[in-house]
């Protein structure tokens, strides 16, 4: 498997989100998102896309997983980790090196121990309170 960064067409983007069960935005939404995104990430077994994450944030203090998407057939085969480990390392090599920054997420239920197992923790926590988000339709 390969990873590229900053190859997501809305096109893929809409394919590998509807993969999972997600119901999709349309394209025109898409597009929007992918030209405001850090940076993205697509895993490739030979030409099959079957992965993807996108990377959000100000650059500087914070940053966001979102739409993180493996296609079912190849969950718990190492793509999510590939994800994961190539968007943490384009951060470390994008901050200077003496900064911390803010990794966040919403995560589904059904992957909560994968975030565990790569460092993350759950909110609400001892020192912090829940995630929380709005839709504004």
């Amino acid at each position: 498997m390969k990873i590229e960064i900053n190859t997501l067409t809305p096109e893929l983007f809409l394919e590998l989100y509807s993969s999972v069960g997600w119901e999709p935005p349309c394209i025109e939404q898409v597009r929007e998102a992918l030209i405001n995104t850090i940076a993205t990430f697509t895993v490739y077994d030979c030409e099959q896309a079957v992965g993807m994450v996108r990377l959000i944030g100000d650059g500087g203090m914070s940053f966001y997983i979102k739409d993180f998407a493996v296609i079912p057939s190849y969950q718990s085969k190492g793509v999510g980790t590939l994800l994961i480990e190539s968007l943490e390392k384009y951060i470390r090599e994008s901050i200077s090196p003496e900064w911390a920054v803010s990794l966040e997420l919403i995560s589904t239920k059904e992957a909560v121990p994968f975030y565990k197992k790569k460092g993350f923790e759950e909110r609400p926590c001892e020192w912090d309170g829940p995630g929380m988000f709005k839709m504004i339709r």
